[in-house]
């Protein structure tokens, strides 16, 4: 279970070190292709929570791994797929 410690410093290292990969998982898996920021608000064992800024407007996106996790050490490797799928997929949301 993720402490809400652990869920700070997660959104914190990908607002600071990752904008470009958390941006690319919105557009894509989130399907917010027009998104021009993306800011990493929360992350549980069911997924990625953001706020997607286009045009002066921010919306909430849920983006959901590929399995839940069940220990914080699982959640690198859960972020790496979502980037991973969204990469193979392009720019192009499904």
């Amino acid at each position: 279970m993720l402490t809400s410690e652990a869920m700070h410093g997660i959104c914190r290292h990908m607002n600071e070190d990752h904008p470009e990969m958390a941006l690319r998982i919105v557009r894509v898996l989130g399907g917010r292709p027009g998104a021009e920021r993306v800011e990493t608000v929360g992350v549980d064992e069911l997924g990625m929570h953001f706020v997607a800024h286009q045009q002066g407007s921010a919306t909430p996106v849920a983006v959901p791994f590929a399995r839940p996790v069940v220990e914080q050490p699982q959640i690198r490797s859960a972020v790496t797929e979502l980037y991973r799928r969204a990469a193979a997929r392009g720019s192009q949301p499904r």
